[in-house]
């Protein structure tokens, strides 16, 4: 179940309904969510299940939903499982035949989404980027790689405040200081902020601006590309590096607008089959 990202008035009735009843909650921080039950006047039994203990509850909760227990699954803010724990925990409970519902509600990612300005679909979510450089620059290349070989999409992340005006930086050097952008953070909250312009504009802003709260990052799709010979080939080489060959050609093929018998052919003869 979904629950605040600020403004407790965002629990929906339903939401709470459920918490209420609900014979224990899963969380991923007991403090956080029994502060938000006590606000609400809901006493609720509450279990932890985070990163660190997931692998190892998992038994423990099957156990208790087959002895006929109500359970609810909540992450400290937002949706569980995005970006947050309990996808170990579902898999298992689908593949024992459990029935799994969920209560939608808030969302981070998707509000940031509506609120940038930017194209709404489709969009890319990568949750938090590595926080170390190499990594960090190697997962930014892995993205350009595949706007080289036919993706446009809106780019969704989460960041930490101390690594935001690194993270930036990092996506303008990987992505184009051009690229239109916004940050937005403390989304609900009180201090609420989004904040639009290019990559290198709102890097060189947060350079010299601490950010403070939890923070989204949205950049937009990479602008279009006329594909001649040249173009086709970096598009085909950066596509073959994590597929087939065979795959490889049917995305450039169809992001291009090329005919796929002359892409796969090209495809052959740059892997030295032609």
């Amino acid at each position: 179940m979904a629950t605040p990202i600020g403004n407790l008035g965002d629990l929906s009735p339903r939401a709470l309904a459920v918490l209420g009843a609900a014979d224990a909650v899963l969380c991923e921080d007991t403090r956080v969510t029994g502060l938000m039950l006590q606000r609400y006047g809901v006493s609720a039994t509450l279990v932890p299940l985070h990163d660190h203990n997931e692998a190892e509850m998992i038994p423990r909760v099957l156990a208790m939903i087959e002895g006929g227990q109500r359970l609810a699954l909540a992450s400290d803010a937002g949706t569980p499982l995005v970006s947050d724990p309990g996808y170990r925990l579902v898999r298992a409970a689908i593949e024992a035949g459990v029935p799994v519902t969920a209560i939608p509600g808030p969302n981070a990612a998707v509000v940031a989404l509506t609120l940038s300005g930017l194209p709404p679909h489709p969009f890319v979510f990568l949750g938090f980027l590595p926080p170390k450089d190499g990594p960090r620059a190697a997962a930014i290349a892995r993205h350009r790689a595949a706007e080289r070989a036919g993706l446009s999409a809106t780019l969704v992340l989460h960041e930490a405040p101390h690594r935001l005006a690194e993270t930036l930086a990092a996506l303008a050097e990987g992505l184009g200081g051009e690229r239109p952008a916004c940050v937005a953070r403390e989304l609900t909250k009180r201090f609420e902020e989004v904040r639009r312009g290019s990559l290198a504009v709102l890097a060189a802003h947060y350079a010299n601006e601490a950010a403070r709260g939890e923070i989204c990052i949205c950049v937009g799709p990479a602008p279009e590309e006329t594909t001649g010979a040249a173009d086709l080939d970096a598009q085909l080489r950066a596509a073959m590096e994590g597929q087939s060959l065979r795959d490889a050609a049917a995305m450039v093929a169809a992001a291009t607008g090329l005919p796929r018998k002359q892409v796969y052919a090209r495809a052959l003869e740059l892997a030295g089959r032609g």
